[in-house]
């Protein structure tokens, strides 16, 4: 899909622990800030217990799970917008992201100091709130100043264009961000090309000491009241924990593991789905022969775009998609079984594929 999930959060605060716990690339950790001059480029896996409870009665040599991009971003700073910390560079990062993960920091550690002086995280959502909201103005005020130069020489959408642009600074200047803004799909196309940087879709995570892995902390419940009728998500993590599990490749000695500190699932599993959620992604599946097989599309695709995820032919020569969803089938047992209960439908180019649809595509070329 080429969707790119960023991972945020001031220095110092575990963004890159937490990378490295879900990509398949490893980044150097340090205990310095600006410690890097380049953001770390990842693909994860998608946990899907799904495809999983599926190769128990269908077996395939193999499974391949839907895949995510990530972009682990050197941590931002107080006064990034002009040059501080690592500055402007990698706010151009944050821009070609979709959606972005804001690791905050919610562990006291005395051998490792807070940028800041303290462990506030509202405070540091609020830092990096401005620093994003202050490039944003910026990207919008410039439009601004085009869009007057058409209204000048009477362009016939420039008017408009000029009050959605002055709706959207309005907001900014009010310390809000563009994802909190109403704004009909005509007027978001006035703003798309600037890719704003507060209109991305985040996901907040508290990383905690271990001994808070499982309830969380103090600092974890401010950012859950901060957080109360706004629009994000959060969960709770130990870093170090996670850390110390994904090294281990054992799947038992990871439950064994995961036992003896209370918890039922990896943190970063969460963080996965939650982030594949966020950036409006769902799976659709392919089974039998040597492969069972998760793809990837945007929500609200239909067969022939889906198709065309598994090969462009599929998409160019679609004629139908047969289609079983995934809880007829676990029921059921077989595609057989399914076909023969009448579970198995037969779509056209305007069906809008399924979150866990199991497809077999018909198509000629």
């Amino acid at each position: 899909m080429g969707l790119k999930c960023g991972i945020i959060g001031l220095t110092n605060s575990g963004k890159t622990t937490l990378f490295n716990c879900i990509s398949n690339t490893k980044a150097a950790i340090t205990d310095f800030a600006y410690s890097t001059n380049k953001s770390n480029i990842g693909v994860c896996n998608v946990p899907d217990p799904r495809l999983e409870h599926i190769n128990t009665f269908i077996r395939a040599e193999k499974l391949v799970y839907a895949t995510m991009d990530l972009v682990d971003i050197p941590g931002l700073a107080k006064g990034a917008n002009h040059g501080e910390g690592i500055g402007n560079g990698f706010l151009g990062d944050v821009r070609l992201c979709d959606a972005l993960i804001h690791v905050l920091r919610c562990f006291d550690n005395p051998n490792l100091p807070h940028v800041e002086g303290s462990i506030d995280p509202v405070r540091d959502i609020e830092i990096i709130d401005f620093e994003l909201q202050v490039k944003d103005l910026e990207q919008i005020e410039r439009k601004m100043l085009k869009v007057e130069k058409a209204m000048k020489v009477g362009e016939r959408t420039a008017k408009r264009d000029y009050e959605v642009l002055h709706k959207c600074k309005t907001h900014i200047e009010n310390f809000e961000n563009i994802r909190t803004l109403e704004l009909t799909e005509e007027e978001h196309e006035v703003i798309a090309d600037l890719l704003l940087l507060t209109e991305k879709p985040q996901l907040y995570v508290c990383n905690v000491n271990d001994e808070h892995a499982v309830s969380g902390n103090k600092y974890a419940e401010k950012v859950a009241e901060y957080l109360k009728g706004k629009d994000g998500e959060m969960l709770v993590i130990a870093g170090k924990i996670e850390s110390e599990i994904a090294e281990l490749d054992d799947e038992e000695e990871r439950m064994v593991f995961l036992e003896d500190v209370g918890l039922h699932e990896a943190g970063v599993r969460k963080v996965i789905r939650s982030a594949y959620k966020l950036l409006n992604l769902i799976s659709f599946f392919t089974v039998g022969g040597k492969e069972n097989r998760a793809w990837t599309i945007k929500k609200g695709m239909f067969a022939p775009q889906a198709a065309g995820a598994i090969h462009s032919d599929l998409e160019r020569g679609f004629i139908r998609a047969e289609v079983i969803k995934y809880d007829d089938l676990v029921a059921l047992g077989s595609e057989l079984k399914c076909k023969e209960a009448g579970k198995l439908s037969v779509e056209g180019k305007t069906y809008e594929v399924k979150d866990g649809d199991i497809l077999h595509i018909r198509f000629n070329v």
